[in-house]
């Protein structure tokens, strides 16, 4: 079989893009904002740590292959801040770019589209460790530069409490020291307290 090697070029140039995509979460130490490239690698890795880490009984397999899924919308929609008004829509805008990256000509990857959907949409233990850790990595980002984000934003220690309520029936733990962290960011006045 021949293979169009300009068609699957033009698709890894379309993955590219994610490079170009800016959150809002400042890399460790504040210099600059991530961009959703960067957040989809750690994310992977860290939700593979974090099973190896906690013996969970999951595919590595398919929660890489989530991770690494899970913000390819965001090439044609951009980002969505967690605190947006416009989140719970923003999905619509994500899924037509992912049924667009499915059809290209280039794409190899046949599970694209059911693959975004479980990591949207899905209740797998696979997908709720994700989501859990995608919440994770931009909490750890404010710790660690002093609420950078949050303070720009004007979050209140009520919107991160809501934000991350989900965790606590699947990861405890997790959910306890963020909780902790969340008070000691209050306290330093990081986050509004309402």
């Amino acid at each position: 079989m021949t293979k169009d090697l300009t068609a699957i070029t033009h698709f890894i140039s379309e993955l590219d893009a994610l490079k170009h995509v800016n959150r809002r979460a400042y890399l460790l130490g504040g210099k600059r904002v991530e961009n959703s490239a960067e957040h989809s690698w750690h994310l992977a890795m860290v939700c593979w740590s974090i099973s190896k880490s906690f013996n969970l009984d999951i595919s590595e397999e398919k929660l890489i292959k989530l991770a690494l899924v899970h913000d390819l919308g965001e090439i044609d929609a951009g980002d969505t801040f967690l605190y947006s008004s416009k989140r719970d829509s923003a999905h619509t805008a994500e899924r037509k770019c992912i049924k667009r990256l499915e059809q290209h000509e280039g794409n190899g990857i046949d599970d694209l589209s059911a693959l975004w959907e479980e990591q949207e949409t899905g209740n797998s233990k696979e997908a709720r460790l994700l989501k859990a850790v995608d919440r994770l990595l931009p909490f750890l980002h404010n710790l660690s530069s002093g609420g950078k984000a949050w303070l720009e934003h004007g979050i209140k220690q009520s919107q991160v409490v809501k934000a991350h309520a989900f965790i606590l029936k699947d990861f405890p733990e997790m959910h306890t020291w963020m909780r902790e962290k969340i008070e000691m960011a209050t306290q330093k006045g990081w986050l509004i307290n309402a």
